[in-house]
């Protein structure tokens, strides 16, 4: 086996290694450092990598065992007998990513069982695959069974319906990128030659001259870049082009196909579609030099960071697409900000920086590690967040895995890549992007360095680097001084702090304080260094409070908390016995900051006065305020205590306050309904949508349940004479699968019996407004709302008073 050599990229980067060819050296003009020339020694990062290696790589691939994901493979490769195991059928990515992440983990703890195990592993994907090199388990378990079992959305024709969700490419990408990262950590070539095999019946099936369909989901763009340069085929350079340049002009905006991928400049539709694609433009601009590319992805980030990215460096603001929104619309309660969007924003960040230099994609990219990813993965290595709401009433809990569970192998992936973000190179610059405790050996364009960091990140912001070079070398050191510490909240203006901070950064080398000029967000130190050099960075800070643009209507009046690049937020355990959405900050809070060590496995706390806010109804209807003590926590690290309340914008203003509820007859009543969830404590909250598909106020709803009649049910906490009514529904068109129902009905107990109200108007069915109902008055327990559902669609509500 030849020998491996310099690894440059990392996890979803530029992974280069020693192949069947050298590919050749055009690619992108900054170097990362690979995370196997880093290791961490630090208190944050280094347990929660190990965590990912001890725990979340065994579960993810034990829930693949127990799933039948991995049984999928058994039965195609004629190991075993049986049916399709699993409900998607994309679901053999998930294998895959978890192989990539394991083979990351590999290169940091070796592991004897492990690798074994994906010896076997990748035994039974070899005889799964089919004699073309075709690879797609669901597909290949139909045809056992005479074409039966194929999913409904997969066509019998191969890839004909890749566009949509079959999603056959989409495994395929994630198979190329294990593939190469298995070759790079053991050396050997199973899993790199089933995916040569599979890549070149790819190439001869799709192009110009063959199939002309592109991905629906992509990502197979950056695997088979990778896989150019792991071989040197430009073969698979080609071919990763062909599929993005086929894309558009008459596709959906879901899926970024409503225009050629050089003509869009703007972040639309699923966001983890987008940011995989963005990230593969990215990777092939680097390497043919293509401006046409790096110009739509440069306006596609403007887009993003100045009109669509949450304050915690989320994206993608509906769960409907599962992405991006109209600008400036950024709900908190219903934020979707998935985890594998987060992943893919870290990736196009970082490949933006590698092509231009600029510290402001890693303020973005810092910003999302530490906030939005982070918030993914429990303390516990072993419970995962699809979504990552800004804010919530309880009815969020990460969970240990998922039908489609794309979030926990990519978190899984992602994780043992990290020390791969800190440092970058030229011939003559070395990057400091990330301030982590880390020894690192570096080859620079003057000779092997060795650096150490020396850091308490992100509680403190005071960091010691040890510049250690083989023979004194003439280098620029380009140390990242992040948006935070320059009074920026973010580059751009869609959210700023909402005070000047007028303590500066300060940095010293060899102990005398030097004043380094500044250039695309870095201090730049210019010398020749030797052995025992060190510099010192000071940068402050402080807690700050961030304000969103005016034209972000769901944060007027509100203000975020930061300390260094952490987002805080009010979670339940402690404040307020649990009641978190109704506090509200004074006008200009005064906060105090400190490590609390056996809190959340050690973190940094904040604490301030303020007040909780509460509606009354005597002696007529107003808010009152009490004061109280309120206690923040990092974003990252809620709901590792149980579910509850949290809130990230907190209200600065009486009228953008959200109030616990008046004690009214339907707030103070216990729900029952004909279907459970926990969304039911949205029919009392007291909050009033803009519209029948205001995504920002919750709702409950019946869906997919449709043609029937269903219920929910207000239960007194004692007899009440009630005689009015009103209800606002829910409803998701154009595309959704809810509507207004046909007809509704309100009962009221009578014994062990429900009646029907006598009616003293006219039932209503209204869309966008409140539909009102009088009755002679009755005096009862509890009072249900009967629905009949569309022969069509589902229903839902948003609201439902009684008087």
């Amino acid at each position: 086996m030849k020998k491996l050599i310099y690894l440059i990229v990392t996890v979803s980067f530029l992974i280069s290694i020693n192949g069947c060819k050298k590919s050749k050296d055009a690619d992108y003009p900054i170097r990362p450092v690979p995370f196997t020339s880093v290791k961490l020694t630090d208190d944050f990062w280094a347990p929660r990598i190990r965590k990912n290696a001890d725990v979340t790589i065994p579960i993810a691939f034990s829930y693949c065992e127990s799933t039948g994901r991995v049984k999928n493979f058994e039965i195609a490769g004629g190991l075993d007998t049986g049916r399709f195991q699993t409900i998607y059928p994309f679901d053999d990515s998930d294998v895959f990513k978890i192989i990539e992440g394991a083979a990351y983990s590999l290169q940091t703890y070796p592991d004897p069982k492990l690798e074994a195990y994906l010896d076997t592993l990748i035994w039974k994907i070899g005889l799964a695959q089919e004699e073309d090199g075709y690879l797609y388990t669901n597909r290949t378990i139909a045809e056992m069974h005479g074409g039966e079992g194929l999913h409904e959305w997969a066509s019998r024709e191969r890839w004909m319906l890749d566009t949509v969700l079959s999603h056959e490419l989409y495994n395929l990408g994630h198979l190329y990128e294990a593939a190469v990262a298995h070759y790079q950590a053991t050396g050997k070539r199973s899993l790199l030659d089933i995916a040569i095999k599979s890549a070149d019946l790819v190439d001869r099936d799709f192009g110009y001259d063959g199939v002309k369909v592109y991905p629906g989901h992509q990502v197979i763009e950056m695997g088979l870049v990778k896989l150019y340069r792991a071989t040197g085929d430009k073969r698979y350079l080609d071919l990763a082009k062909f599929f993005l340049d086929i894309r558009g002009p008459k596709g959906e905006q879901y899926n970024q196909a409503h225009q050629r991928v050089v003509d869009q400049t703007e972040a639309v539709g699923h966001s983890v579609r987008a940011t995989y694609m963005y990230s593969g433009m990215a990777d092939i601009s680097a390497i043919i030099k293509d401006k046409a590319y790096l110009n739509a992805i440069t306006k596609i980030w403007e887009d993003i960071v100045y009109r669509k990215i949450y304050v915690t460096g989320g994206i993608g603001a509906t769960g409907g697409n599962e992405g991006f929104a109209e600008p400036y619309f950024l709900p908190n309660l219903t934020a979707y900000c998935e985890t594998c969007a987060s992943i893919g924003n870290i990736f196009t960040n970082h490949r933006l920086f590698l092509l231009h230099g600029n510290a402001k994609y890693i303020d973005i990219l810092e910003k999302t590690l530490y906030n939005s990813m982070l918030s993914g993965v429990s303390l516990s290595g072993d419970r995962f967040f699809y979504p990552n709401p800004l804010e919530s009433d309880g009815t969020h809990e990460r969970q240990a895995w998922f039908g489609c569970a794309c979030c926990p192998s990519n978190v899984a992936r992602f994780i043992p890549a990290i020390p791969g973000y800190i440092y970058a190179v030229t011939a003559n610059d070395l990057y400091v992007n990330l301030y982590i405790s880390d020894n690192a050996l570096i080859e620079t364009g003057s000779g092997q360095v060795a650096v150490t960091q020396k850091a308490n990140f992100p509680w403190d912001g005071n960091v010691e680097i040890s510049i250690d070079p083989e023979k004194k070398s003439k280098f620029t050191l380009r140390l990242r001084i992040p948006d935070w510490a320059r009074n920026e909240a973010i580059p751009g203006s869609l959210y700023k702090f909402a005070d000047q901070n007028d303590e500066q950064f300060k940095i010293s080398v060899n102990g005398k304080s030097v004043v380094p000029e500044m250039e695309g967000g870095y201090a730049i130190i210019k010398r020749t260094w030797e052995k025992g050099d060190k510099v010192e960075i000071e940068l402050p800070m402080p807690v700050r409070t961030v304000v969103t643009d005016e034209r972000v209507k769901e944060d007027a009046g509100k203000v975020a908390v930061q300390r260094g690049p952490v987002i805080y937020c009010a979670e339940w355990p402690d404040n307020n016995t649990g009641n978190v959405l109704n506090l509200m900050l004074k006008d200009k809070p005064s906060f105090t900051t400190g490590f609390e060590p056996e809190l959340l496995g050690g973190t940094q706390v904040i604490r301030t006065k303020g007040m909780q806010t509460m509606k009354t109804l005597s002696p007529e209807p107003s808010v009152i305020t009490e004061e109280t003590d309120i206690t923040l926590i990092p974003y990252a690290l809620w709901n590792n205590r149980g579910p509850g309340q949290m809130k990230v914008w907190l209200p600065v203003t009486i009228e953008s306050a959200d109030p616990l509820p008046a004690p009214t007859i339907a707030y103070r009543s216990r729900i029952e309904a004909s279907k459970v969830t926990r969304a039911l404590s949205a029919l009392n909250d007291q909050k009033e949508p803009s519209g029948s598909n205001d995504r920002s106020v919750r709702y409950y709803h019946w869906w997919p349940d449709k043609d029937s009649w269903q219920y929910v049910q207000y239960d007194f906490e004692k007899p009440e004479t009630v005689s009015r009514t009103r209800v606002y529904w829910f409803d998701d068109r154009p595309d959704g699968g809810c509507r207004i129902p046909d007809e509704w009905e309100i009962q009221y107990k009578a014994g062990n019996t429900w009646k029907p109200v006598k009616a003293k108007t006219d039932y209503s069915v209204t869309k966008d407004d409140w539909d009102k109902l009088e009755f002679e008055p009755v005096k009862t327990t509890a009072l249900r709302l009967m629905v009949k559902l569309n022969r069509d669609f589902s229903a839902g509500i948003y609201e439902w008073v009684v008087e």
